[in-house]
């Protein structure tokens, strides 16, 4: 949002009032060089434990989409909201904007998936850092929340899978969860600490890696919101705005003025997906502006040699 506004500043020769924004002569808030340690987190015990109910993952399409380059092609599709349909409709399904997109997006899969995969699960990341007191760290810190929907699920109204996204969001986010985690996480790198040796270093880290480990846990699809940002005047001067990631089935959603966001990323080029998601929105009688595919190219970041 800074670069934003300072694109404005420069374009337009103004100084839009836009108090929520960052500006590079702003004095650092208290605590936003903070890093997290583990005396600092609590030792209570977690509310609540995710256990993997092993949701499909869509390892051919990420093969093909990372590997082969007959099919590899990654794209979008950018869809734009009025904020009240979605706001309305959330509060009359015991929803939030972001339980809203996770349900949609699984209920579409639902039309496209082989019924031998018997759950399908969605994803959405969260930042902890408020939850270990660290509400103005900039730290990167990142945790993800899991819902696992069995396919016997979608035969439930949206108020009933509003509840459940929303109950399993709340639960995943619980402070004494995000403690928890993070404790678990310095305990991994402590122990790689103790271990005397790259090649055994490296080893146990390939066993135990979060993300790719014998406890890593993966969902279907990933869901992500940043939640309604103040723009402030700068709004007048953005006709829209989309959050660009490398992902499939992924979907960013954002939020400005009176209207939402969201960003439908692949890594290959498939309608039947995007073509589900829209048949699903129609069904609940949501309108949007569909615009794409486009192509996802962004320039790549190169360590110095």
């Amino acid at each position: 949002m800074t670069n934003v506004y300072q694109y404005v500043v420069e374009k337009y020769k103004v100084e839009p009032n836009a108090p929520g924004i960052r500006k590079p002569y702003d004095e650092l808030f208290i605590g936003e060089a903070d890093e997290p340690s583990i005396a600092a987190l609590s030792d209570e015990k977690p509310i609540y434990e995710y256990k993997s109910k092993k949701p499909v993952v869509m390892l051919l399409d990420y093969l093909n989409g990372m590997y082969n380059p007959l099919r590899r092609d990654p794209n979008y599709y950018f869809f734009t909201f009025e904020q009240s349909d979605i706001m309305s409709f959330a509060r009359e399904s015991d929803a939030s904007v972001a339980s809203f997109f996770l349900v949609v997006l699984a209920k579409a899969l639902d039309k496209v998936l082989p019924e031998k995969y018997q759950v399908i699960g969605g994803e959405i990341a969260h930042n902890p850092a408020a939850d270990i007191g660290m509400p103005n760290s900039h730290s990167d810190l990142l945790t993800h929340v899991h819902i696992d929907y069995d396919r016997k699920y979608f035969k439930y109204d949206m108020e009933k899978l509003g509840t459940l996204t929303r109950s399993q969001i709340i639960l995943q986010t619980d402070p004494s969860v995000s403690n928890y985690q993070m404790r678990k996480h310095f305990s991994f790198l402590e122990e790689i600490d103790r271990i005397q040796g790259l090649k055994k270093k490296r080893a146990y880290y390939g066993k135990n890696d979060p993300g790719t480990g014998k406890e890593a846990q993966h969902g279907t699809f990933i869901v992500n919101y940043t939640g309604k940002m103040d723009w402030g005047d700068v709004a007048d001067y953005v006709e829209s705005y989309a959050a660009m990631v490398d992902g499939h089935l992924l979907l960013e959603v954002t939020s400005m003025a009176d209207k939402i966001f969201v960003t439908f990323m692949q890594l290959i080029k498939e309608k039947k997906y995007v073509d589900a998601f829209c048949k699903t929105l129609d069904e609940l009688g949501i309108g949007y502006k569909l615009e794409g595919p486009y192509p996802n190219v962004r320039p790549k970041h190169k360590l110095p040699q």
